[in-house]
């Protein structure tokens, strides 16, 4: 599967936002790794251990070669599973999940796309009860959403009493409207929402300044 600009700038967001948080997170889990990106760019920034399930095999196999190619092969590991048939040995302290969007909308006939990019294999209520269940009373979960399936997202999780703390709308450039949005949340409900947003592209067809902060330790010649 293509490496897309929103899910490195999703990656980037979180590796950020866990590097600049107090304590350093002990155990992240990644669900729906693909081929692995989430985890590396949040290793690059974080020393933590991170678990990452993957669903499709081939995907898995590529995401264990990419860990095994990169320096910390120690602290990522790669579980080639069902994410609701997995065997959790523990909570985490962050979960971060750029899941299949596309639920109800045409599919293509190539199954690991699809799988990929539809919420067949995984529902997003199913997603949101994971979630739930395997957050620490006091973690974060972070995640990349259509903002189009923004009301879905809000039912969900008010039905599973989990509260979003950050949210950061996202254009694909300033004449452009909001095409995802990016969130942070957990099981303790805070006071106010923080809220924000980013344009991947200015009017000339360049990399906003904001973006550029998020991927210059990512991207090469930004």
């Amino acid at each position: 599967m293509k490496v897309t600009t929103d899910a490195c700038l999703f990656g980037a967001w979180c590796a950020g936002e866990m590097e600049s948080a107090k304590q350093s997170p002990e155990h992240i889990l990644d669900i729906g790794t693909g081929t692995g990106l989430l985890p590396l760019m949040v290793a690059q920034k974080n020393k933590t251990i991170i678990d990452a399930v993957e669903i499709d095999e081939a995907a898995a196999a590529q995401a264990i070669e990419n860990i095994l190619s990169s320096p910390w092969k120690e602290h990522i590991h790669i579980y080639h599973s069902d994410i609701t048939a997995f065997s959790f040995q523990r909570k985490y302290d962050r979960i971060i999940c750029n899941p299949p969007f596309y639920e109800n909308e045409i599919i293509s006939g190539d199954s690991k796309r699809n799988t990929a990019h539809h919420s067949t294999e995984l529902s997003p209520s199913t997603l949101l009860t994971v979630i739930k269940n395997c957050l620490s009373d006091t973690g974060t979960f972070y995640l990349l959403w259509p903002y189009k399936r923004k009301k879905v997202l809000e039912d969900l999780l008010r039905q599973n009493e989990l509260f979003v703390h950050k949210i950061i709308f996202i254009r694909q450039s300033v004449a452009h409207d909001y095409f995802r949005i990016i969130l942070a949340g957990g099981s303790v409900k805070q006071k106010e929402t923080a809220t924000a947003e980013l344009s991947i592209w200015n009017e000339q067809q360049q990399y906003t300044p904001a973006f550029v902060h998020l991927l210059k330790d990512y991207y090469l010649y930004l």
